[in-house]
C-alpha cells in the first residue's frame, strides 16, 4: 500500500450559496456543476422543490469558502436564470484524509481514507478510477469497486 498524501481535518467558516430555479432547463445542471467545481466550489448539489403556485423547481446549493464567493457568483449569474442568491453561513468539520494506492487485478488503484482522532473511520475507492478500470476490462463497475475495497481491507485491517 503506497501512501500518497494526507490532509489534516479542517474546521472553518463556509458559505452555502442558494438559488431557487423554476425557469431553467434542468439538463444544464451537470454542466453548471462542472463549472462551479472548476471555479473552486467545495460541493455543489441540486434539490428538487415545489415553488409558489405549485410549480416544480430546483434549488442550487454551492458550498464554498468566503474567498470563493465572487467566482461562484460569476458562474451562477452567467449560467443560470436566477435573479438573486441567498448566503447561508455554515461551520464545517471535515475528516482528515489520506490517499493510498493498492494493487488489484485491475491495476493500481487509489483509496481515499477518512480519519477522525487520528484513526481511520471510513474509506472509499476513487470512483473515476473504478469506472475507467471497469470499461477497460469489460467487467461490472461493482466488481472493480468491491475488489478495491477488499484489497484495502486486506492491507489496512479493520477500521476503528
Amino acid at each position: 500500500m503506497e501512501h500518497l498524501h494526507r490532509q489534516e481535518h479542517t474546521d472553518g467558516g463556509m458559505v452555502i450559496l442558494q438559488a431557487n430555479l423554476d425557469d431553467m432547463n434542468p439538463e444544464f445542471t451537470s454542466y453548471i456543476t462542472e463549472l462551479l467545481l472548476a471555479a473552486g466550489a467545495n460541493d455543489v448539489y441540486w434539490v428538487p422543490i415545489i415553488m409558489k403556485k405549485g410549480r416544480p423547481g430546483i434549488m442550487l446549493n454551492v458550498l464554498v469558502g468566503e474567498e470563493g464567493i465572487p467566482a461562484m457568483e460569476q458562474v451562477i449569474f452567467a449560467e443560470t436564470t436566477t435573479l438573486g442568491l441567498r448566503y447561508v453561513r455554515a461551520e464545517c468539520h471535515r475528516l482528515g484524509r489520506e490517499f493510498v494506492r493498492v494493487e488489484t487485478r485491475f491495476g493500481t488503484m487509489t483509496v481515499k481514507v477518512g480519519y477522525h482522532g487520528g484513526k481511520p473511520v471510513q474509506f472509499a475507492p476513487e470512483f473515476k478510477e473504478c469506472e475507467e478500470a471497469a470499461r477497460r476490462h469489460g467487467v461490472p463497475l461493482k466488481e472493480v469497486y468491491e475488489e478495491v475495497r477488499s484489497s484495502y481491507r486486506e492491507l489496512a485491517g479493520p477500521l476503528v
